[in-house]
């Protein structure tokens, strides 16, 4: 044997060979060691896996013969009716493994056999281990599969099912789960078998939403893990029954609603005494023998997740009527915080910024996600019945506050909490109109009231005040906002719970940059000194929430932070070395460094304290800490961020050489990164200065090219080069002069490097090379296009030919307004000439689709997709037509837009006339010029694009282009340049795309 086995593995082959000698009692004994090994779980699935096919990921040689498969298949269904639950569940997990392998073509007879099974009603074991397989099977269905057994299967499932008096809620649970599993892969057959998967549904629909309505109908029992798993598991049915066959279920829906309705009214009194009040056990963290959750917690998550499907759908939200501020009202409720999580959040503030910021999985969030639905389909009047239940529920608590009620402030916390969820949703309306009840006074009433309250008694009433404030600013009274800013900052600097301070904090974070009152020195400088205590303390999310905070007070701060800079830069600057490989501390330290070099008066000094410090660092690389190389590098980014010449000339003498040297000599990617965004920044920042300040103009500038030639050499692996094109951007926009006559031998290295790229966003970032340079060579496009043909590219004619193809393949997925703005008019120009040699240069076209269906395990390893031909100059003007496209979707609105397969009947041309006519056009043929205008605006609106480096666009006059107005121009000037070849190539277009082209040229 090649390969070394363990001793269990070993006897278990011995065994299996024995079930084939000749002798009977050899046999006889080895069928029972087999028999017995079936029961250990681990031994017999790693041995199906090592063994059992060849072409298997982690296959081990010897492989099972085909006579030895067909005992352990046989065992293994033999002992599917095992009365221990975790026995069974092993043996059909094994059963699962080899069906994966051998069935259907090997093990035609598994389904026969399960199906006899779970019909037997006199053996329970053996219909709960043909259920736990089926389970197990049903989650690797494919498109072929599903439609035979659904059929055959379903009715044995819905018998099982409908007889609570025979089979206990566990084995109809898992029933269900087989349902659900079916019916999912059904609703994904049915986006390209939409007939069949419907007709396959419609004679079984009914029957199943009969069971759904009876599993619902009853109040929801304390302490029932059971109760609560079938219910849960028949939500998930019914949500994939109501997403995926929404014009089958409708007829049936509203016989479930009642008892929908029951369940999620009768369970918030479970879920309050149990979850809210701990008063009753409630199941967190318990699972089932199959791994499945039982707490209460999940089952309500899952009933919201059925309540956001119906909501956010057009045809079933109806059903609600004017019961939408009783679904509000209760799901406020839900929203309370829970024992543990006051437990929890008590003892540890950085979990309770966590489970905040980062929306963890619980009722409170499935329930502001219910809210936000509600408000997005129900438009002003979700809006109404929000206001009104958390206005009734305000009033609620209030009244417990009067009664003595200790747990009073839950829901006046959950109220505040479910609509600062909702609070850009609640703003946009509030600005456009008014409703019934008025937010801004909704609120300030509330906190007026709660002001009274004991900070320490309710901390996290107050702390939920203090960021409800914040969120709600805009509607709020300046006096109530002012009182709660001062109040923040006193908190930070008291002794109060943890949790106040985190609300403080959220408070002051988003108040202090949009505040226009002055804030008092003494409070600004008190706030520093209290924020700065908090550092020593925090840790993890909080100290991220903490430097947050001081970032915006440094900003809120003005003249102060003049004063304070001394005290609080050595203190942010230890931060961030003693948490630089921490990639969100140190960003966040750098923010507030970068907060404070804004600041008026602090560049100098800053500058002063850091150069000192990271020039040693960089000078000998390979004696420091993990990081603190690439961080320094990037702290000197930041400093170089639009600072004043003085500056870049301080950095470049500390630093120029070494970050060079780093560019030249490191293997680490990290720090070569980072090395190469700094020496962009200092020719972004230096220009045409940079190269006189070492005296060698000469030197310096064979350095820069040393630096890109390094990063564009093919062999370096692509990550260290992933910036290199942000720095040859900068020299082209710098050093124009100087880079001219370095033009070929730059394309060359461009080509080489782009040519063995592994990174899909470092080959954008030179396909954006490319585009400059097509720029930088207008109005003489032609001979860029001539140069790329004397220069010859790997596998291709030359580089136009190679260029061509990958940037046409590419375009649609460059990121980044400035990027998008680049490449597309580089496109224009470069079809603008009408190049001879565009004739010759076939790319890619579209998808060949080759076969019907969805991707499965099955089919994955099938040959790769295939895409037709089309000639280079018609694959750029659809590149063209389809961005303006995409500029119209930004203005357009989605109107009557619905995610069910089923209901998209419209062809392609309804779609486009949509496009094309619900913008305000008062006909096809002659468009308003304010049409246009307006698609300008929306595409420059995408500025913020979230690249954070604002070198790439800064100093590019290009970036000033109208996309909008620079394509119209185009296409008319094309048009009107050579009618015959522009009719020629729109030919080739989509209905869509011909459609866009017409209205600007009617323009």
């Amino acid at each position: 044997m090649a390969n070394m086995i363990d001793q269990d593995q070993q006897w278990l082959i011995n065994s299996l060979n024995a079930t084939l000698d000749t002798n009977q009692q050899a046999r006889s004994f080895a069928e029972a060691s087999l028999n017995q090994a079936s029961l250990q779980p681990v031994l017999l699935k790693q041995f199906i896996k090592k063994h059992w096919q060849e072409d298997e990921d982690g296959f081990e040689h010897p492989v099972v013969s085909n006579e030895e498969k067909a005992i352990i298949r046989g065992l293994l269904l033999l002992s599917l009716d095992d009365p221990h639950k975790k026995i069974c569940t092993a043996i059909s997990m094994a059963v699962s493994s080899v069906a994966h392998h051998d069935w259907p073509d090997e093990w035609p007879d598994l389904l026969s056999f399960l199906m006899k099974l779970i019909t037997d009603q006199s053996n329970k074991n053996a219909v709960n281990g043909a259920l736990r397989c089926l389970a197990l099977l049903s989650a690797d269905l494919d498109d072929k599969l599903v439609p035979r057994i659904i059929p055959v299967l379903f009715p044995c499932l819905h018998a099982i099912v409908s007889s609570p008096q025979i089979y206990d809620k566990l084995l109809r649970t898992k029933a269900l789960s087989i349902v659900y599993s079916c019916t999912s892969m059904l609703g994904v057959m049915s986006g390209v078998y939409k007939t069949e998967t419907s007709a396959l549904m419609l004679p079984l629909i009914q029957s199943w939403m009969v069971e759904f309505s009876s599993i619902l109908a009853n109040p929801v029992q304390s302490e029932d893990p059971d109760d609560w798993s079938i219910r849960m598991e028949a939500l998930k049915c019914l949500n994939q029954f109501v997403q995926n066959f929404p014009n089958l279920a409708e007829s049936q829906f509203m016989e479930v609603l009642v008892p929908l309705w029951q369940t999620f009214v009768s369970s918030l009194g479970v879920y309050e005494r149990s979850s809210i009040e701990g008063l009753e056990d409630a199941y967190d963290g318990r699972y089932d023998s199959d791994g499945s959750e039982t707490s209460l917690e999940s089952f309500i998550i899952q009933l919201f997740e059925f309540l956001l499907t119906i909501v956010g759908s057009k045809k079933f939200v109806k059903a609600f009527g004017n019961n939408v501020q009783d679904l509000v009202y209760y799901s406020i409720a839900f929203m309370q915080m829970t024992e543990q999580q006051v437990h929890t959040w008590s003892l540890d503030a950085n979990q309770y910024v966590s489970d905040e910021d980062e929306n963890t999985y619980s009722c409170r969030v499935s329930g502001s996600l219910l809210l936000e639905e509600i408000l997005i389909s129900c438009g002003i009047d979700g809006v109404r019945a929000l206001l009104t239940a958390a206005k009734q529920r305000l009033n609620e608590s209030q009244q417990e506050r009067g009664k003595g009620s200790a747990v009073w402030w839950r829901m006046r916390e959950a109220t505040l909490f479910a609509l600062s969820s909702v609070s850009e949703q609640l703003l946009e309306v509030e600005v456009s109109g008014p409703s019934q009840v008025n937010l801004g006074n909704l609120l300030e009433q509330t906190l007026t009231e709660d002001m009274a309250a004991g900070v320490h008694e309710f901390p996290f009433l107050y702390a939920r005040m203090f960021s409800s404030v914040a969120k709600f600013s805009s509607v709020i009274n300046n006096d109530v906002i002012d009182h709660f800013v001062y109040a923040a900052i006193q908190a930070i600097g008291m002794d109060v719970p943890a949790p106040v301070k985190v609300g403080a904090c959220r408070a002051l974070s988003q108040l202090l940059p949009d505040t226009n009152r002055g804030i008092p020195q003494p409070h600004i400088l008190a706030l520093f000194s209290s924020l700065t205590g908090l550092l020593k303390q925090a840790s993890d999310e909080t100290m991220h929430l903490v430097l947050e905070t001081l970032q915006a007070a440094v900003k809120a701060g003005h003249e102060a932070a003049r004063s304070i800079e001394p005290i609080i830069s050595p203190i942010i600057l230890n931060m961030w070395a003693s948490h630089v490989s921490d990639p969100f501390i140190s960003i966040d330290a750098l923010d507030v460094l970068e907060a404070i070099k804004n600041a008026p008066g602090c560049v100098h000094p800053l500058v002063s304290r850091v150069l000192p410090y990271v020039g040693p660092i960089l000078n000998k690389p390979q004696q420091q800490a993990d990081g603190l190389v690439a961080g320094s590098l990037d702290l000197l980014t930041m400093l170089l961020r639009n600072a004043p010449i003085d500056v870049v000339k301080a950095v470049y003498e500390v630093c120029f050489d070494p970050v060079v040297r780093i560019v030249l000599q490191s293997d680490d990617h990290g720090e070569m990164q980072n090395a190469t965004q700094c020496l962009a920044a200092l020719v972004s920042g230096g220009k045409q200065q940079l190269l006189t300040w070492s005296g060698d103009s000469g030197f310096t500038m064979r350095c820069l090219l040393d630096v890109a030639s390094r990063l564009l050499d093919p062999d370096l692996d692509s990550s260290g080069s992933l910036f290199v094109g942000n720095y040859i951007l900068q020299l082209i926009l710098h050093l124009s002069s100087q880079m001219v006559q370095h033009i070929r031998d730059l394309v060359a290295a461009l080509v080489r490097r782009m040519q063995s790229c592994q990174i899909a966003g470092l080959r954008s970032s030179l396909l954006l090379i490319f585009a400059r340079l097509v720029h930088m060579s207008s109005p003489h496009v032609e001979q860029f296009i001539n140069l790329l043909i004397t220069i010859p590219a790997e596998g291709h004619p030359n580089s136009l030919h190679y260029v061509m193809s990958e940037w046409t393949k590419q375009q649609g997925e460059i990121q980044g307004a400035y990027q998008i703005k680049v490449t597309t008019t580089a496109l224009a120009l470069l079809l603008s000439t009408r190049h001879v040699e565009f004739g010759t240069i076939n790319v890619q076209g579209h998808l060949i689709k080759s076969s019907a269906g969805i991707t499965t395990r099955s089919k994955s390893k099938v040959s790769p997709d295939q895409w037709t031909l089309i000639p280079l100059p018609a694959k750029i003007l659809a590149t063209l037509a389809d961005v303006l496209l995409e500029i119209q979707e930004q203005v357009l609105e989605d109107d009557d837009q619905d995610s069910d397969w089923e209901e998209v009947e419209a062809g392609d041309t309804e779609i486009e006339n949509d496009l094309l006519y619900s913008a305000g056009t008062t006909s096809y043929s002659r468009p308003s010029h304010g049409y246009l205008d307006a698609l300008a605006k929306a595409f420059n609106e995408d500025e913020d694009d979230g690249y954070d480096d604002d070198l790439l666009s800064a100093a590019d006059p290009l970036n000033e282009i109208n996309l909008a107005n620079f394509l119209t121009n185009f296409f008319r000037e094309f048009s009107q340049g050579d009618q015959p070849l522009f009719d020629h190539l729109c030919q080739s277009l989509t209905q869509a795309q011909k459609k866009a082209v017409q209205m600007v040229l009617s323009l």
